[in-house]
């Protein structure tokens, strides 16, 4: 993706993230060679950067890969320090989050998170893309849970997230028998939400991102909780936490302005300030 000139860019000789500032949205660019492979270095500069997002006053949050794919899987170290932790070794290395406490921290921020897949999205990246809200995949892109050729399966929380879209039968199959699939084929299962030609994926992101970031920010923020709670604990949670889940909106200049140009001009026209 090419930044406007008067972007903000956050960079380090070394960076594995890069963060720009286009508007109201944060484009994050994985660049952590050769392959995005997601470990703890990744995990902690991913939360570092939408942390940064979040505190510019981000109201969406575009997460995609400068390299030729967007993850290849996940770094191949952490599974062999698991199993030396197995075997009663012990490894002095800490991390900010374990994965899925990573992957709870992404469900819950309260800002939209729009995935931009291209090329291979596998294993781990797969997982990462998965606790967006949003996942649109280039039609090339080859997605998959291939970590059963490694005596593995998805150890993140993939199955459990892959059975909340597309149902036991096919999460099954997905983690079981580890291929790789089409954009396509997922975009028809419902694992992801859009596939495009490859060449319009940058266009049709930003539009998409544009979309989520004009909209009501806190409402959207309610929206997440809401449907976690129920993907997580089921709908009579849900119901039970609507009241306070939903109470932010109701003192937000946001709704003050939807009712506002609904009564002046109708539906459809409000601009959001996103608070």
């Amino acid at each position: 993706m090419n930044a406007p000139a008067n972007r903000r860019r956050a960079l380090s000789e070394e960076a594995l993230v890069t963060r720009e500032q286009r508007g109201n949205i944060a484009v994050i660019t994985l660049i952590y060679r050769p392959y995005n492979l997601l470990g703890p270095k990744l995990i902690n500069a991913i939360v570092e950067q939408i942390e940064d997002a979040q505190k510019a006053g981000s109201r969406a949050i575009v997460l995609r890969s400068g390299l030729r794919h967007f993850s290849a899987g996940a770094d191949l170290d952490i599974f062999d320090k698991r199993v030396a932790q197995v075997s009663g070794s012990t490894d002095a290395e800490s991390r900010r989050l374990t994965g899925v406490e990573f992957l709870r921290f992404m469900e819950l921020l309260p800002i939209p998170i729009i995935a931009s897949v291209h090329g291979v999205c596998l294993g781990g990246g797969l997982e990462l893309a998965l606790c967006c809200d949003y996942i649109i995949a280039a039609s090339s892109a080859k997605i998959g849970s291939v970590e059963a050729t490694l005596g593995l399966h998805p150890l993140l929380g993939g199955i459990q997230r892959q059975v909340q879209r597309i149902g036991a039968l096919r999460a099954k199959e997905m983690s079981m028998l580890a291929r790789r699939y089409d954009a396509p084929t997922l975009e028809k299962w419902g694992l992801i939400n859009l596939s495009v030609p490859e060449e319009s994926l940058e266009k049709a992101t930003m539009a998409i991102a544009e979309e989520f970031a004009q909209g009501p920010t806190l409402a959207h923020a309610a929206t997440k909780e809401l449907a976690h709670i129920a993907a997580s604990e089921g709908v009579v949670a849900a119901d039970e936490a609507m009241a306070r889940v939903q109470a932010p909106i109701w003192a937000s200049e946001d709704l003050k302005a939807g009712l506002a140009s609904f009564r002046k001009n109708g539906p459809g026209l409000a601009k959001f300030a996103g608070h």
